[in-house]
């Protein structure tokens, strides 16, 4: 039996009324048309103050958040460190603010989370979005090459010094830092920011981690890129390797725009160019390479690279990791063959997470196969236990 087929396994911490409300929560995702009117309803409850909230907290929130607070995400954690050896990567989800509050609100749950992390041995990583220290456009203006104005430059200098903080801390506490990647055009301008810090922070080893999604068909060039500047000022490379969240946008921008778009043709050559990144990192040395996949053929790929490249499991340089309510029968089938494993575990109040559930719901209609994979896997463990 391959490894990932063990749903005993994958499901070992799921109870019986978990399994079922998952199997009819996907069963609803598998459905785009159920999906893109779920999503335009809930906007609008939302939008309205319909009382939703407590629905969408038993169900889909539930299902792929870990809470409203830090606190509140502590039995999950401790559940799945303890019963399943699975870590967990606290991801404060609360998508689109620009304000400076928010700015500063968001640069001061890194650094609760950070001392979290110090604490516990279940949270190895801290993560953010560029767009939680700093205002989208601002990122999109740089990484066009346009003048700042003279506010625009002070608020720029704002969000370097949020990065600087959080990236001291992280060093003072040890604790490796995930910063997350976005859209592709204000990517350029995250990309040089993130590349100067692990020039200042890397010098021992990986603290500050990129991300680097491989829909893009020029992030292999950027790596090897990025790995001549390392070799040439001699840092350590920290990268999180995904495909990618923003295809459909991606490509949509491209067309109304006029411009190629920077997605790969199909998912095959996304495949391709994934795993061709993945042997490039565990082939040089001086790398940290955290595996973001729900991919099983990638997952076997790194393991088998492992081995070739006498990297124990346990190895703190090489982690695997899923999103919190999706692909458990790689996350807990992993872990325990004692692999580094990290669930990315959403939380924040039910109304601001909303708009990151509904990309995540769009996100498995659009990739093929990717909710009836998980249907199946429910159905055959539903079947175990019957028995």
């Amino acid at each position: 039996m391959k490894l990932f087929n063990n749903t005993e396994v994958a499901f070992s911490l799921k109870t019986d009324l978990q399994l079922e409300r998952a199997y009819y929560l996907f069963k609803m995702i598998q459905s785009q048309p159920m999906v893109k009117i779920g999503s335009a309803i809930t906007n609008f409850a939302l939008k309205v103050h319909l009382p939703i909230e407590g629905i969408i907290r038993v169900t889909v929130f539930d299902h792929f958040c870990g809470g409203v607070t830090e606190d509140d995400c502590m039995s999950v954690i401790d559940n799945m460190y303890t019963n399943g050896n699975v870590h967990s990567v606290l991801d404060y989800s609360v998508e689109g603010q620009d304000k400076e509050v928010s700015f500063d609100g968001a640069l001061d749950k890194i650094l609760k989370i950070i001392n979290f992390c110090e604490e516990k041995k279940s949270i190895p990583f801290a993560v953010f979005k560029p767009t939680g220290f700093g205002r989208f456009i601002l990122y999109q203006k740089i990484s066009e090459g346009k003048e700042l104005s003279k506010e625009e430059t002070e608020e720029w200098a704002r969000v370097v010094a949020r990065y600087h903080k959080v990236c001291k801390v992280a060093v003072a506490k040890d604790v490796p830092l995930l910063i997350d990647a976005e859209e592709s055009w204000m990517q350029k301008a995250a990309d040089e920011l993130i590349e100067e810090l692990m020039e200042t922070y890397n010098k021992d080893k990986a603290i500050v981690f990129n991300t680097l999604q491989m829909y893009r068909h020029d992030r292999l060039d950027y790596l090897k890129e990025l790995h001549s500047k390392a070799k040439e000022k001699d840092f350590y490379i920290g990268l999180k390797v995904v495909r990618g969240a923003y295809m459909e946008k991606e490509r949509e921008r491209a067309e109304e725009n006029g411009y190629a778009s920077p997605i790969c043709e199909n998912k095959e050559a996304t495949d391709i160019n994934y795993d061709a990144a993945i042997k490039y990192m565990i082939h040089h040395s001086k790398m940290a390479l955290f595996v973001g996949t729900h991919n099983e053929e990638s997952s076997y790929l790194v393991m088998d690279l492992a081995k070739e490249y006498g990297i124990k499991e346990d190895d703190k340089r090489l982690w695997f990791g899923q999103l919190f309510g999706m692909s458990d029968h790689i996350s807990y089938n992993l872990a325990n063959q004692n692999y580094n494993v990290a669930k990315y575990l959403p939380f924040g109040p039910v109304r601001d997470v909303m708009p990151y559930l509904i990309r995540r719901a769009e996100e498995n209609t659009s990739v093929a196969g990717q909710t009836s994979r998980e249907l199946n896997l429910i159905k055959t463990e539903r079947k175990r236990r019957k028995g």
